[in-house]
């Protein structure tokens, strides 16, 4: 009998340790560029819509909702076995010109927030195995973030989404998501206490994920380690959900190398607990990246370059996964 080859991919390494790896993605340059698919089916067990289930693409007038690109990713994820993680069902970010008129008061913003959690969650209950619940909520400060849903709803926004998050799609999980929350500061004690006040009054919540958008210093491990046990003592799974770690360029090959030590570092942490579920990068290759068009000068923050080639902070997350 043949001996059964090791697992090469990143997809099947994370998930011989049970866990995620994966990317966002987008549907355009899923449906036209072959070798970028071939890329996220190959690497990828996990993708997260990076645009499309945010309230502005998804739902773009009161009464309408579009779901044509959220679905396309969710096809092209069905057909290759990949995992879906839902991202966004509650942001102050891109959401449509209508809501703020619409949502005038606590009882129409409570009706629209119910009624869109239950359409978009509820469409996709069999086929979305994780949401970003409530993404950002917390300023760098330490306080709630103001929002329309703040300044509607009040704090109690925050438990309401999670509940109905939980009616509208049973079998999710359910996180809360943030950046800037990586090592013990005021805006990561500030998150704690919000998820642990969660949980003592019995909300659906299941996990936290870090962004971990980074510059090429990367966080101080030590107190990345502490922050993710104290998290996983409330009971949360901990995710990894948007990780890049951007570069200034050009790019040498000292930067890179420095950049892989940065992604080996982050996941040889996280797997040090026992409640850690997966890891997601902000995109797979450099061809598509948020980063050089948010911080001009730098780029070069993903596994892949853009033509699709292993870098070594891939080839650093791949040893890691594959050590027994």
């Amino acid at each position: 009998m043949a001996a059964v080859p090791p697992p090469h991919s990143l997809r099947d390494l994370a998930a011989c340790r049970g866990l995620w790896f994966g990317a966002c993605v987008a549907p355009t340059p899923l449906a036209a560029e072959p070798d970028y698919a071939a890329l996220l089916r190959r690497e990828c067990n996990v993708l997260t819509p990076e645009n499309d289930m945010k309230w502005g693409p998804i739902h773009p007038a009161p009464d309408r909702y579009d779901f044509s690109r959220a679905d396309a990713i969710v096809r092209f994820a069905e057909a290759d076995g990949i995992a879906v993680h839902g991202h966004t069902l509650v942001w102050h970010n891109q959401n449509p010109a209508w809501l703020p008129t619409a949502a005038d008061s606590r009882d129409a913003a409570q009706r629209i927030l119910r009624d869109h959690i239950a359409a978009v969650a509820g469409r996709y209950a069999r086929t979305v195995a994780a949401w970003d619940v409530v993404n950002e909520a917390v300023a760098d400060d330490g306080t709630l973030r103001r929002t329309l849903w703040l300044e509607r709803l009040g704090p109690d926004y925050l438990a309401f989404a999670f509940r109905a998050a939980a009616e509208a799609a049973p079998q999710a999980r359910l996180l809360y998501n943030d950046f800037g929350a990586e090592v013990i500061n005021a805006k990561s004690d500030a998150i704690h206490r919000l998820l642990s006040d969660l949980l003592g009054a019995g909300a659906p919540l299941h996990g936290v994920g870090f962004q971990c958008h980074l510059s090429g210093t990367g966080p101080d491990l030590e107190r990345f380690a502490r922050n993710l046990e104290r998290f996983a003592s409330l009971g949360l799974d901990l995710y990894v959900t948007e990780l890049d770690v951007r570069l200034p360029l050009p790019t040498t090959p000292e930067s890179l190398e420095r950049q892989a030590s940065i992604y080996r570092g982050l996941l040889e942490t996280c797997l040090q607990q026992p409640t850690f579920r997966g890891l997601q990068t902000w995109g797979i290759t450099d061809r598509h990246s948020w980063i050089p068009g948010r911080f001009p000068g730098t780029g070069a923050a993903l596994p892949f370059d853009e033509q699709c080639r292993a870098k070594p902070a891939y080839h650093a997350l791949r040893t890691i996964l594959a050590e027994a």
